[in-house]
């Protein structure tokens, strides 16, 4: 089995590249995704139903991760998310925080300041408006 490490970044690596049906399985059916300041939902639909259209804009996206701890099935992670949208690139310090459970991820939290993506992205500037 892949240790929990293993399992965010491959999750991560699909992500980027927006291969949903590459990255979904490594959930639980009933993992919790909270995406803050944003808010929560519920299983592998409702992580699609977040990422899928935040990504779609993108023409390529990048997760760096800065720094890692384990503890045991849980994971905390600094990044750097980049995004490549038609106005350039937009990055975002991220802190993520993932729980493993029968080798899937079943948390999954963000944390980023909301305002550093709105002054970068024009749409997402428009619909905070």
């Amino acid at each position: 089995m892949p240790s929990p490490l293993d399992i965010i970044k491959t999750m991560t690596d699909a992500m980027a590249i927006k291969d949903y049906d590459a990255a979904l399985p490594w959930f639980t059916d009933d993992c919790e995704y909270t995406n803050l300041p944003m808010g929560s939902v519920t299983g592998p639909a409702g992580v699609r139903s977040v990422l899928e259209p935040f990504f779609a804009p993108t023409v390529e996206n990048e997760f760096r991760i800065l720094r890692v701890a384990v503890d045991g099935d849980t994971v905390f992670t600094e990044r750097l998310d980049r995004h490549l949208i038609d106005t350039g690139w937009v990055e975002l310090p991220v802190t993520g925080v993932f729980v493993i459970r029968d080798g899937k991820i079943a948390v999954w939290r963000e944390y980023f300041d909301l305002g550093t993506i709105v002054r970068q992205w024009p749409a997402l500037a428009a619909m905070a408006g």
